[in-house]
């Protein structure tokens, strides 16, 4: 008896096209709901331009931040700040969303939901802007920086710097390849760019201790492989993942620094 009075329960339930649906029951496990949460950033990514711009001027900022020096305690602020536009970007997108499923005719209710949430994107972007002011804009920072011989930076600011930008250019690249969810699918293996991301940040930062980078080598040869023969990628797919996530760590790490201090030379002569 109480079976079918569920079923008649989930019987009037209608969706917005007046078609019955059932009731979607939430994720029981903690894989299913970290799994729903990064398709939703990456459907938000891959719709709304504006987030798209949040994303790519965070990932640069980062890079920005890596080269500029920032303290430890500067770049968290930094990382705060973008991550809060883009939170905000994302409510934004889901406050949108849930008022043109509600409602398609114009009513002053709808447009003052939709302004709110976009007046809370635009004061986390304002915030953002005076950060981004209080830490980069310093005469004495951008001295140092135009003459001080190139260094590598700080591990884990290069972590957090290449690791952001790889997250961009892999939602970028299936975005692009209009096939495929953020950890699954599309064009190019995000399991493979984010393992040798990690691998070849290791290896840059320990080089004295071979067997933890073989170690790292192994695991994400190990992941990368997995996804071939669970027919979710190809080989090609896969490569093109692995080359990624060594490509991005290497250029923050090794090739920004020395790219900055040639194009700051003829600065450095004039400061001095």
């Amino acid at each position: 008896m109480l079976q079918k009075s569920d079923n008649v329960r989930q019987k009037a339930i209608r969706t917005p096209e007046g078609r019955s649906g059932a009731i979607r029951r939430h994720p029981k496990r903690a894989r299913d709901s970290v799994r729903h949460a990064a398709n939703g950033i990456f459907s938000g990514f891959h719709s709304q331009r504006h987030l798209r711009i949040h994303f790519v001027l965070g990932a640069l900022a980062l890079v920005a931040g890596v080269v500029w020096g920032l303290s430890r305690a500067e770049l968290l602020i930094l990382v705060f700040a973008i991550t809060l536009v883009i939170v905000f970007e994302l409510l934004n997108t889901a406050v949108e969303t849930i008022v043109d499923m509600v409602t398609t005719a114009y009513h002053p209710q709808a447009k003052l939901a939709k302004d709110i949430a976009a007046g809370a994107v635009l004061v986390a972007s304002i915030n953002a802007m005076i950060v981004g002011l209080l830490l980069f804009m310093d005469a004495e920072r951008f001295r140092a920086v135009i003459t001080t011989p190139p260094r590598s930076p700080h591990p884990m600011h290069a972590l957090v710097a290449a690791f952001g930008l790889v997250v961009v250019l892999l939602m970028a690249c299936k975005a692009l390849g209009g096939r495929g969810r953020f950890m699954h699918g599309g064009v190019v293996s995000g399991h493979a760019a984010l393992g040798f991301c990690l691998t070849t940040i290791i290896l840059l930062a320990v080089p004295e201790s071979p067997l933890v980078g073989a170690l790292g080598i192994f695991l994400a040869l190990l992941v990368s492989q997995s996804r071939v023969e669970a027919g979710v990628h190809s080989l090609r797919e896969v490569l093109l993942g692995a080359a990624l996530g060594v490509a991005v760590p290497v250029f923050v790490y090794k090739v920004l620094p020395f790219a900055v201090a040639l194009v700051t030379r003829p600065l450095s002569g004039g400061v001095g």
